[in-house]
């Protein structure tokens, strides 16, 4: 398993790119990406920058953007036979371009199991979320019978909040023709990504899907199956430790969540996040080459180097001839 050990590499960690590019129509600055509209296409980079319970944490974590980028590549590739996708073209390791859409204000969470936020639902003592009916019975980690949806609202800004169904209907966010077509295509992809897991040893617990419009056409948008957007378990010793009560061993950013929590953090009024040393973010850029690996079934290569934001800007120039 790839290792970084090198604090040298806690400078080239992209926080964030201030670009101004000829044909350049707009720009926006996410928790994690930026995102440089031109015309008919968006060029998304994917910065260090990482994010927990809705708030951007204050250091980057080195290669955390490649790996996301590199990660979502993969799986838009694996699943453009059951939807259109938005990607066009991978031109640098932090930078994905693709055809500009109307995004969809709601982002299709697919859950297959009792675990993070619904877990934390359940164990307060309530059986419904997002409108889905929950069943009585089920501890921590239990499968469930079959992979629910439980969407959230789409924030630009602050906390996404949960909504039903028949909340998003009612709003006019999404029309009941196109919303249930975004339900099928999450479970479609879903059940894609649950086989692409296993193939790995993994299980894929919960993960969430962006979708937009261009032309009357839905695509899938963003990043798929990725550490930030996916919760993974190894299907090895799965059983074992449900049945005596024990956590699973898993991948994805929840680790994170949990050391902020530790630390008193949940993105609240009034906290504080923790501090982060130089250790701690090696660790966790190592977490996320070690999700990398196992999921891609890839050894990790990392592109560093003394310039990496001339390399990513270089990088635009060259696709869009500019």
């Amino acid at each position: 398993m790839t290792q970084i050990s090198d604090s040298g590499v806690l400078r080239s960690a992209v926080k964030e790119t201030n670009f101004n590019f000829e044909r350049q129509t707009a720009f926006y600055r996410g928790k994690v990406r930026d995102v440089y509209d031109f015309d008919d296409k968006v060029v998304m980079v994917a910065s260090d920058r990482i994010s927990a319970f809705d708030v951007v944490l204050p250091r980057p974590i080195p290669f955390k953007g490649q790996v996301l980028n590199q990660i979502a590549a993969k799986f838009l590739a694996a699943t453009k036979d059951i939807v259109p996708n938005w990607l066009l073209a991978a031109p640098d390791p932090n930078v994905s371009i693709g055809i500009r859409c109307d995004t969809f204000p709601v982002e299709m969470v697919v859950r297959g199991y009792l675990v993070g936020h619904a877990w934390r639902t359940y164990k307060s003592g309530l059986r419904t979320l997002c409108g889905v009916t929950l069943p009585e019975g089920l501890k921590e980690n239990d499968k469930f019978p079959i992979p629910i949806i439980t969407p959230t609202t789409k924030a630009h800004e602050g906390h996404d909040e949960d909504i039903s169904r028949e909340e998003i209907m009612a709003k006019g966010l999404v029309s009941e023709k196109k919303y249930v077509q975004l339900e099928k295509y999450a479970l479609a992809l879903f059940q894609r990504g649950t086989e692409m897991a296993a193939e790995s040893g993994l299980i894929l617990v919960d993960t969430k899907y962006e979708f937009g419009e261009n032309d009357g056409v839905i695509y899938l948008i963003d990043e798929v199956h990725t550490p930030d957007s996916s919760r993974y378990f190894f299907i090895e010793g799965y059983e074992e430790n449900l049945a005596a009560n024990l956590p699973q061993k898993q991948l994805s950013k929840e680790f994170v969540r949990e050391w902020l929590i530790a630390n008193d953090f949940q993105g609240k009024h009034g906290q504080s996040i923790p501090e982060m040393t130089d250790e701690k973010v090696l660790e966790i850029s190592n977490r996320y080459i070690e999700l990398y690996e196992n999921v891609s079934g890839e050894k990790f290569v990392a592109q560093s180097g003394e310039n990496i934001i001339g390399r990513i800007e270089a990088n635009i120039k060259a696709y869009f001839g500019i």
